[in-house]
């Protein structure tokens, strides 16, 4: 007897430790596809790395994803995962491939950039500076305030870029999440240029903080 419930126990142990296992995967897979449903629409290509060791992971079927207000696109995030009541934070490491801009020749403070000053280079996004650009549009226009190599890439900070959005404006207001899309109305408190932070008086009387696009909308993450 002593012998079939050392059998039976072993056995548990197994099924259970498998039951682990698979939620833990499931999990990773989850945030895979959460992360990746964030660049639906781009062609840049994601490696999404979980760094928070699996035994510190929540379990459940179908915890609650969801990335910090204003988060940072890649590189190194932090993922709400709700399971009941039960939160935790999980660390991953984004790893993002596409284009970005550099300068196609050296160009001195003062400069009103030209398609001629800028080029796109293919690369780890997410082991470049903060706010780098990505697009041609985002450059062309602006002014550089300071003296750019060539090659050197370029990024919000080096350039003044007509605004977008002008304080006192009306906005539509776009919330993104996994599996949904919410807009609303409201005006903005600040001036922005494209990719800037800006905050909107909603028509309820709410302030929420986004991102400024370049059409004039503001996105924010929820």
């Amino acid at each position: 007897m002593k012998g079939h419930l050392s059998g039976f126990t072993a056995l548990l142990f197994t099924a259970l430790l498998f039951s682990y296992h698979a939620q833990a995967d499931d999990l990773a897979a989850q945030i895979d596809r959460f992360i990746k449903l964030q660049f639906a629409s781009s062609p840049v290509e994601i490696d999404v790395r979980v760094r928070t060791p699996a035994q510190q992971w929540p379990q459940c079927e179908q915890p609650q994803l969801a990335l910090p207000p204003n988060a940072r696109r890649w590189g190194n995030l932090s993922i709400s995962v709700r399971c009941g009541q039960e939160r935790r934070f999980i660390q991953v490491q984004v790893q993002a491939m596409g284009h970005y801009l550099v300068s196609a020749r050296a160009i001195g403070a003062g400069s009103k950039l030209t398609a001629a000053d800028v080029t796109l280079k293919t690369g780890r996004l997410d082991t470049l500076p903060p706010r780098t650009l990505t697009q041609t549009g985002q450059a062309i226009g602006a002014v550089s305030l300071r003296n750019i190599s060539p090659g050197q890439p370029l990024n919000l900070a080096m350039l003044r870029r007509d605004w977008v959005i002008k304080a006192g404006q009306p906005v539509q207001v776009i919330a993104q999440g996994e599996g949904f899309n919410i807009s609303g109305a409201g005006k903005a408190m600040n001036n922005a240029a494209a990719e800037d932070n800006v905050r909107v008086r909603m028509l309820s009387g709410q302030i929420v903080s986004g991102i400024a696009r370049h059409d004039g909308t503001i996105q924010i993450a929820l």
